[in-house]
């Protein structure tokens, strides 16, 4: 497997958390955050571009969307079925949050489909 030269920026505004392979779009994981206390950060879902599929893309993006909200001090709610795959394989790295948290931020995704 090739090495990955990412950057990953965080587009908070517009929900984007996005990957670039050496300049090139990798990927990205779309979320909200959650208008309730305590702000989760909510992923909804997350997308790798055909030509970067395998290369661990999808990981690296989901590994810094837990790192950004553990500096935020807020937890993540992964809606995303891949986010909630990574989590379950990477318990240190991803804590469970509380039930009444992804209650809310299952509330606000259905009260607000635009965010999927």
């Amino acid at each position: 497997m090739a090495e990955l030269d990412l950057t990953i920026r965080d587009d908070r505004e517009k929900g984007r958390l996005e990957a670039f392979d050496d300049g090139d779009y990798a990927g990205v994981v779309v979320y909200f955050v959650l208008d309730e206390e305590p702000h989760a950060l909510v992923a909804v879902h997350t997308v790798v571009e055909a030509t970067h599929e395998g290369k661990g893309v999808a990981g690296a993006l989901v590994k810094e969307f837990y790192r950004i909200a553990a500096a935020a001090g807020v937890p993540v709610v992964p809606l995303c079925p891949y986010a909630a795959k990574w989590a379950e394989r990477h318990p240190d790295e991803a804590p469970v949050p509380a039930a009444e948290v992804v209650r809310a931020a299952k509330r606000q995704l259905k009260a607000s489909p635009e965010l999927w």
